[in-house]
């Protein structure tokens, strides 16, 4: 088998937990594929993350993106993301648009408003959702709203799960106006003496954000072939057992971060084959434009095209 794809499996076996989990449900070619797309984008991740310097990060982020644009000669895991998008059809530049928000972790970070946070969740999250399309053998358009809200929402459980950490690496992704609205400057979360009832606060508001947008994700599971349709049902499902779970502690991301056992990623699992029974009897939905009122602009939003 092909050395990178035994690779990428690797990475995604080791750094994405529940998306491993989900692959399994995939056909074999799809989830090789899916591997290698997801080995792309922590690649592009950690570029910033794992980098020693600011320098060093900009100078990773600009080669990935010479290596998209024919510039550069690719690497071996970026060349098997570029030979996964041209056999199934894949744009670059929902990878493109991913770059710009990993080059936006550089230093500190400070959203400000629900539009800069939705605007970020789309291009590290949002952009996912449109390359796997792609990967899954997805063909109408108006799947491409769905499938950029289901990746907003799992980034804003992201966000809401990671407070601590993030706030550990000078990262405030939680928008200073909600904090502010509830007697918390980003400074104070930065420097760890914030009010956790108040953080906690905001991040119950955010998860319930994210509702709307895994609702519009799950409108658009009717678009994906049978097949594929059940693995992103039990990605989806995980994702917010995870929110759910930090619900159940109120909200308080401060005491550090939550999970999903096996036990709870089974019975998710099992609702997913429910939800898929469910689609086939039901009927088809507009999109909601007002969830991309904040991406006005951003490829593959309502209203774009």
């Amino acid at each position: 088998m092909d050395q990178v794809v035994l690779q990428s499996r690797d990475i995604l076996s080791t750094h994405a937990r529940s998306f491993r989990w989900a692959s399994w449900f995939l056909p074999s070619d799809r989830r090789d594929d899916a591997a290698v797309v997801y080995a792309w984008c922590r690649l592009a991740d950690d570029a910033v993350d794992e980098a020693v310097s600011a320098e060093a990060a900009t100078d990773a982020v600009i080669l990935l993106t010479a290596e998209l644009t024919g510039e550069r000669e690719p690497r071996p895991i970026p060349a098997a993301f570029l030979e996964v998008c041209r056999r199934r059809g894949i744009s670059v530049e929902p990878a493109l648009e991913l770059l710009k928000g990993c080059r936006s972790d550089l230093g500190d970070v400070c959203l400000q408003s629900d539009e800069e946070l939705l605007r970020y969740c789309y291009r590290v999250a949002g952009t996912v959702g449109l390359m796997m399309c792609g990967v899954l053998g997805v063909t109408e358009r108006a799947a491409a709203a769905h499938a950029v809200d289901l990746g907003v929402g799992m980034q804003l459980t992201n966000i809401c799960r990671d407070v601590l950490e993030d706030a550990q690496r000078g990262r405030t992704y939680l928008p200073a106006s909600r904090l502010r609205a509830v007697g918390v400057t980003p400074e104070s979360l930065l420097r760890g003496d914030a009010d956790p009832e108040a953080v906690a606060s905001v991040v119950r508001d955010l998860l319930a954000l994210a509702e709307r947008y895994y609702e519009s994700g799950d409108l658009g599971m009717r678009f994906i072939p049978a097949r594929s349709r059940v693995a992103i049902l039990v990605a989806a499902r995980v994702y917010r057992a995870i929110g759910a779970v930090l619900l159940q502690r109120g909200g308080d991301a401060l005491s550090g971060r939550v999970w999903v056992g096996v036990p709870g990623k089974l019975f998710e699992s099992a609702r997913a084959l429910a939800a898929c029974l469910r689609l086939a009897v039901s009927r088809r939905t507009a999109h909601d434009t007002q969830l991309h009122t904040a991406l006005a602009g951003l490829p593959g939003c309502a209203g774009q095209s």
